[in-house]
């Protein structure tokens, strides 16, 4: 019988560490399945779906920018992913139905947490960038409590579309152009921000904005602590802005790794070896 299949999705997609310590995890566990990255263009997500043979699919994950439109092509979507608008997640039942899920929440949190030992709650917060993963990020700020919440888009209706689409808890929130002074102008009066979250591709390795930041240095406050969820390479443009006036930085491959970990768990049913997994990335990615 030939092995499994299991995978993940975006476009550009050569940059991914996914296929290393997913592979590695299958191997620890002893799971007959390949984990591949699929590059599919914007244009060709619903073919692509629709041409899958899901007899031998286990599931695959969703990267950017595809994260929302993906909703479209599954059969049934979790109340947390449906929740927040986005999936990350998806899974092959034994009905050969699609399911969606998304594991970013669980991964932004747990990583912020443990690896950057910061606590979210009563912090004022600034996200970049309202992608995909900007739903889940703003979705999980706005639940465990965080001060105030001001997302910066290049596009200003599709932050306010994003947050409209979310529960606020109450907690207060702005939209606002991802330029120097609109940002600046929309965070006067407030506390010092203390938690920067970028969630653009800004800085990505192979991406259209590689060696780029979404903001300068004027705008990190030393005290904040600054979470660029792009994790290749190991220290962004931006972290090393923010490294430059004395923040406290993390990238994004403790997320990465986290987050997978629960998609490993969906796919195969087994505990995910979260350590395997995250040397195997660390390795795939800092070498």
């Amino acid at each position: 019988m030939a092995a499994k299949r299991v995978g993940i999705i975006g476009y550009p997609i050569r940059h991914s560490a996914s296929p290393a310590f997913q592979n590695a995890a299958l191997r620890h566990c002893g799971v007959d399945a390949v984990f591949t990255a699929w590059e599919v263009a914007p244009e060709a997500l619903t073919r692509w779906v629709w041409d899958q043979d899901r007899t031998d699919l286990l599931g695959f994950g969703v990267t950017v920018p595809h994260k929302t439109e993906i909703i479209k092509q599954l059969d049934h979507v979790d109340d947390d992913a449906a929740s927040i608008g986005a999936v990350n997640t998806v899974v092959v039942t034994e009905r050969r139905e699609l399911v969606g899920y998304n594991t970013d929440t669980y991964g932004f949190l747990h990583a912020l947490q443990t690896e950057g030992g910061f606590d979210v709650r009563g912090q004022d917060v600034l996200v970049l960038g309202a992608g995909g993963v900007s739903r889940a990020v703003c979705g999980v700020l706005l639940r465990e409590g965080v001060a105030s919440l001001t997302l910066a888009n290049r596009t200003v209706s599709r932050a306010e579309s994003l947050l409209a689409d979310l529960d606020h808890h109450g907690v207060p929130v702005q939209s606002v152009a991802l330029d120097e002074g609109s940002i600046a102008e929309a965070l006067r009066g407030r506390e010092r921000v203390s938690l920067i979250v970028n969630c653009t591709s800004m800085g990505m390795l192979h991406g259209p904005a590689e060696g780029a930041s979404p903001i300068s240095a004027g705008l990190i406050p030393p005290s904040a602590f600054v979470y660029d969820l792009v994790y290749n390479p190991p220290v962004t443009p931006l972290m090393a802005l923010a490294q430059g006036v004395g923040a406290r930085t993390l990238n994004g491959l403790p997320m990465l790794v986290y987050q997978g970990a629960r998609g490993f768990t969906l796919w195969t049913g087994i505990d995910a070896p979260v350590d395997v997994m995250m040397a195997a990335a660390r390795e795939a990615v800092e070498g």
